[in-house]
C-alpha cells in the first residue's frame, strides 16, 4: 500500500495564470492573422463568382451548339435576395440567367425556358466592359462582337484591389482570367 503525505499536491490541470497566458498569446496571434484572412476571403469570393461566370459562359456556348443557336445570357435586374442592379446595362451585380430564345428575338422573355440561373452573392461588383445586358450565342457557339469582358471587384473596393479579376472571352469562345494588373479586358 502506497501512502501519500498531506504535503504532496495531487491537483491536475492548469492554473489561472497559465490559462491567462494562453488566452493572451492566442489573442495576439488572432490580431496578427485577421488582416490576411480578410484579403484571403475577398480573393475567395471574387474567385467563386469568376468560376461561376466562366462555367455559365461555357454552358451557354455548349447549349447554343446543341440547340442550333437561339441561346441568350442576360443579366438579372432584380433577384430574390433583394438585389437591385443599377440601371446601367453593364452592371451585372445581381447575377445572370441563360434562356433558350424560342422566339429568336435576341432576348429572354418570361415565357421562354430558363436553362441556368445564377444569383450573385452581392459581395462582388460585376461590370461588363463591352456590350450591354445580354450575350447572344449563335449555332456555332460564337458571340456577336469581338470580345466579352467582365471586371469582378470586391464590393466597396477599387478596380486596382489585388483581389480584382477580369474574365475575357474572345468571339471564338476562348476564355481567360486575368489579374488586377490586366483589368479591364481589351480583347
Amino acid at each position: 500500500m502506497l501512502l501519500t503525505s498531506p504535503s504532496q499536491n495531487n491537483a491536475h490541470g492548469f492554473s489561472l495564470i497559465e490559462a491567462m497566458v494562453v488566452v493572451a498569446v492566442l489573442s495576439v496571434l488572432a490580431a496578427v492573422a485577421a488582416p490576411s484572412f480578410h484579403s484571403l476571403l475577398l480573393r475567395w469570393r471574387v474567385q467563386q463568382v469568376t468560376n461561376s461566370l466562366q462555367s455559365s459562359l461555357q454552358f451557354a456556348r455548349s447549349e447554343a451548339i446543341k440547340r442550333g443557336g437561339r441561346v441568350v445570357m442576360q443579366k438579372i435586374t432584380t433577384n430574390t435576395n433583394g438585389c437591385v442592379a443599377p440601371s446601367p446595362n453593364r452592371e451585372w451585380d445581381c447575377g445572370w440567367f441563360i434562356c433558350a430564345d424560342t422566339n429568336n428575338n435576341g432576348s429572354c422573355a418570361a415565357s421562354e425556358p430558363v436553362l441556368l440561373r445564377y444569383d450573385s452573392p452581392g459581395t462582388v461588383h460585376i461590370t461588363r466592359t463591352g456590350g450591354n445586358n445580354r450575350i447572344i450565342f449563335n449555332r456555332h457557339g460564337l458571340v456577336s462582337g469581338t470580345y466579352i469582358g467582365f471586371n469582378l471587384v470586391p464590393r466597396d473596393q477599387s478596380i486596382s484591389h489585388p483581389a480584382t479579376r477580369g474574365l475575357c472571352m474572345s468571339s471564338g469562345g476562348r476564355i481567360r482570367t486575368v489579374s488586377s494588373e490586366e483589368v479591364p479586358c481589351n480583347g
